[in-house]
């Protein structure tokens, strides 16, 4: 079993998708969502969607948790990086 985490993405991949900075953002305001609800808030398909997940997992701004079949996908904000982002997201929207 591979227990290393995965490998981060650059942030030219990160902010490279309008559609995943739609799901970023929505889990920076919203903390935690289920894949269901970031598709009908975020206005995207369930594969799409589950798409930029996998890549903001990589990313370490956001984190996946298992219930079960359901996942939650909860923003990182005990990250620096993540907490930084949050800030710049509020500033540029205020």
């Amino acid at each position: 079993m591979n227990t290393e985490p995965p490998p981060r993405i650059s942030i030219e991949d990160l902010f490279s998708s309008r559609g995943r900075i739609k799901v970023l953002r929505e889990l920076a305001e919203s903390n935690e969502l289920n894949i269901s609800e970031i598709c009908r808030r975020v206005s995207l398909n369930h594969s799409t969607t589950k798409s930029h997940l996998r890549a903001l997992v990589a990313s370490g701004l956001i984190e996946e948790k298992s219930f079960g079949r359901i996942k939650i996908y909860r923003y990182r904000i005990e990250d620096l990086r993540a907490r930084s982002l949050k800030n710049f997201l509020e500033l540029w929207h205020s």
